[in-house]
């Protein structure tokens, strides 16, 4: 059987719901507590809003700063660094119609797989 099934019911629901609507409305505070918050989080906004434009200006600023510091570096003199040679000579020998080349080592020295692990 239904719950509600007569008109009476029925009006009986809709006066208990728009009662309650009424009770809720009467106990409300007044939308205090609301704008208090609303206030609180605007002020929250425009706080973060001048922070994120502070760091925005100071990130404008070091990027200018990068910007000169790369075009005087453009217009210096290339520092050319003296060439040395740190690789150990190459042997090479005839095997049949190939050369055959291998890295030769100081005496003693050992070498593993790859060269890995000096």
């Amino acid at each position: 059987m239904p719950l509600f099934s007569t008109p009476t019911q029925f009006a009986v629901l809709a006066l208990l719901f728009i009662a309650g609507w009424l009770f809720g409305l009467a106990s409300h505070p007044g939308g205090r507590k609301w704008k208090t918050r609303y206030l609180a989080e605007r002020d929250a906004h425009v706080l973060a809003r001048k922070d994120r434009d502070g760091r925005i200006t100071a990130s404008d600023a070091r990027v200018a700063e990068l910007e000169r510091e790369n075009a005087r570096l453009v217009k210096a003199q290339p520092v050319v660094a003296p060439v040395t040679t740190t690789a150990a000579p190459i042997a090479t020998r005839t095997v049949g119609d190939r050369v055959a080349t291998r890295r030769s080592y100081a005496a003693g020295e050992r070498r593993s797989w790859f060269d890995f692990n000096r």
